[in-house]
């Protein structure tokens, strides 16, 4: 009875620092796998923040093209307002010169 009870024990013992062996290399294994994933998450963020940034300064220059077109838009109706404006004054001053 004593020699099966210390084998009982023994084999106990075993199993048991089979266990404890087990269950570092799982908690190493699942460490590991913790750090990978929080590394892709990182790396999806900054994508995510990169892509962000590169479409606001889209926009931001999309505008920026936008206004310097209405700008010289405006500009050209502008110079084609004032040259119609002074060919009727040109067309006025003739008119009024040929009547004195």
């Amino acid at each position: 009875m004593k020699t099966s009870t210390a084998i009982m024990i023994g084999a106990a013992l075993v199993a048991l620092a089979a266990c404890n062996k087990n269950s570092a290399a799982n908690n190493a294994a699942s460490q590991i796998e913790a750090n990978a994933e929080n590394h892709a998450e990182n790396v999806t963020a900054a994508a995510n923040n990169e892509a962000s940034n590169i479409v606001s300064s889209a926009q931001n220059e999309a505008s920026a093209v936008k206004n310097a077109g209405e700008n010289k838009a405006e500009a050209i109706k502008k110079a084609g307002e004032n040259k119609a404006e002074a060919v009727k004054n040109s067309s006025a001053n003739t008119t009024e010169n040929k009547s004195k």
